[in-house]
């Protein structure tokens, strides 16, 4: 998996996976861009704070990346957001921030970067799908339909542009232990700590994903090693099926 000299835009970079990741990436020797409302404190080659919400911004994002790391191979479309409840209880708001972050700027960010890698020989685009938006999950109606939405659309890009050299494909986790889950759990009046250990009991492996879990199959993705891989939802999930 020689990866040295590449470069990358992660989404989402400040949270617990993309966080991971772009030491990873960089650590491979891969020039990283880093995506996400406040980058202050990450360390990478470029620096692209801004709302994913703002479509200008999302347009904007492939080029300030390849005009900032001499190119672009690599896209990571990481940032997502979760909104819990039925439809019932789903406000505009939520609404409109489900599918800003977790569809329109995966699609926007596509949209610009596809050409871009087209004229330079290819590249590997992976977005951040979930298995709860391969099967629907109790109580999750919005994130599940943004992640089927963002599931379907990585199959067609897939298709679409193979031709060009570029592969399109989706990382699948269940439950991740990262801040936005043990910020869900506290604001429902549990314990993180103990509510990842029981969680962790639900799954067949015996414990949720870390980052590094979702990170290495990121990094598969990315990677030569799945050069035949293309229009591809990869779930990672330790066995547990959504319930």
């Amino acid at each position: 998996m020689d990866l040295n000299g590449k470069t990358a835009l992660v989404t989402g970079a400040a949270g617990g996976i993309g966080a991971a990741l772009v030491t990873r990436l960089r650590a491979e020797g891969i020039r990283v861009a880093v995506a996400d409302r406040d980058v202050s404190g990450l360390e990478a080659e470029a620096y692209l704070a801004g709302d994913l919400c703002n479509a200008a911004y999302a347009d904007a994002l492939p080029r300030a990346a390849a005009d900032q790391l001499g190119g672009l191979d690599i896209i990571v479309n990481n940032a997502g957001v979760i909104t819990r409840g039925a439809v019932t209880e789903t406000s505009d708001d939520d609404w409109s921030l489900s599918l800003g972050v977790n569809v329109e700027a995966p699609f926007r960010i596509c949209r610009a970067a596809i050409p871009i890698m087209a004229n330079n020989g290819g590249g590997a685009i992976v977005n951040t799908a979930s298995c709860w938006g391969l099967r629907p999950g109790p109580d999750h109606a919005l994130y599940c339909m943004t992640k089927a939405a963002i599931a379907s659309l990585t199959q067609c890009m897939g298709m679409d542009h193979a031709y060009q050299g570029i592969r399109i494909n989706a990382v699948c986790p269940n439950e991740v232990n990262t801040p936005m889950l043990r910020s869900g759990f506290a604001k429902r009046g549990f314990d993180p700590d103990s509510a990842v250990k029981e969680l962790g009991h639900t799954v067949p492996l015996g414990r949720i994903a870390e980052p590094e879990d979702i990170v290495d199959v990121i990094m598969f993705l990315i990677s030569d090693a799945s050069r035949y891989v293309c229009g591809t939802l990869v779930e990672v999930n330790g066995g547990k099926p959504v319930s």
